[in-house]
């Protein structure tokens, strides 16, 4: 088994897509960075690979039998033994990955450029290894709180969390089924179609708001959004942590 030594990892936890696990050149300052000692690599098919980075569900059985007890954290001068820990990939893209003690890829990291070089120099003889694994579904369903990654490509890691507060909003707004919230909310994003929104039904209302709202990033964006979560403490707490406290 291959093996990589001294892994800085920045884990993203619980993330289902992609576009959520940053790479190194958008870490923070206040990221949680850990050292791995030693971890096992992986090179495995472009499906599974895919399935591991875009999905929470259970890992083939016979990875984990493979990689169990392989990988070493460094903390403090000691070096502590990590269940289920490994770095993969498909020789397009690399993943360091930790259940923490369950059958699923619940932490996600990138690696630092030099490493993922490294990943590339030291698999390219290597034929996949290959395992066997249930997918449930062939599509993967996406929804406004597990947005398409075609609504978040091109946005900075800053501008993807004001857009999924955005949406954790908008479907609060939703669930609400305030007719006159909705319009007013539509408004305040359209004024200029006030008399075509006074017209609609709650759920036309909220569905055009969220067709002219779901693309792309801008200033209006994010005024809106900063109005939009005014007086709901979570929401605007979430908003400092990318922003800092702006909202009155």
């Amino acid at each position: 088994m291959l093996y990589l030594h001294d892994v800085w990892v920045n884990w993203f936890e619980g993330e289902e897509n992609s576009y959520n696990v940053c790479h190194f050149h958008e870490w923070r300052k206040d990221d949680g960075v850990e050292l791995l000692d030693q971890v096992p690599l992986l090179k495995i098919d472009s499906v599974l690979f895919d399935y591991i980075e875009n999905d929470l569900s259970e890992l083939p059985q016979q990875l984990l039998d493979d990689i169990y007890q392989k990988a070493f954290l460094r903390k403090n001068h000691e070096r502590i033994q990590l269940d289920y820990c490994f770095v993969v990939t498909d020789g397009t893209g690399v993943l360091a990955v930790d259940t923490i003690g369950y059958n699923i890829p619940i932490r996600k990291s990138r690696l630092i450029p030099r490493q993922e070089q490294l990943v590339y120099e030291m698999i390219e003889n290597h034929d996949s290894k290959q395992y066997h694994f249930h997918k449930e579904t062939d599509k993967k369903v996406f929804h406004i709180l597990s947005p398409e990654p075609s609504l978040m490509a091109g946005l900075t890691r800053k501008e993807r969390q004001l857009k999924q507060l955005l949406f954790m909003a908008l479907d609060q707004l939703q669930s609400s089924d305030n007719e006159a919230e909705v319009r007013y909310w539509f408004t305040e994003w359209c004024p200029e179609k006030y008399s075509d929104i006074q017209e609609m039904c709650v759920k036309e209302a909220w569905e055009c708001l969220f067709e002219e709202t779901k693309s792309g990033w801008s200033k209006k964006h994010e005024y809106f959004c900063e109005n939009l979560i005014k007086g709901q403490p979570f929401f605007e707490k979430l908003w400092e942590m990318e922003h800092g406290p702006k909202v009155n």
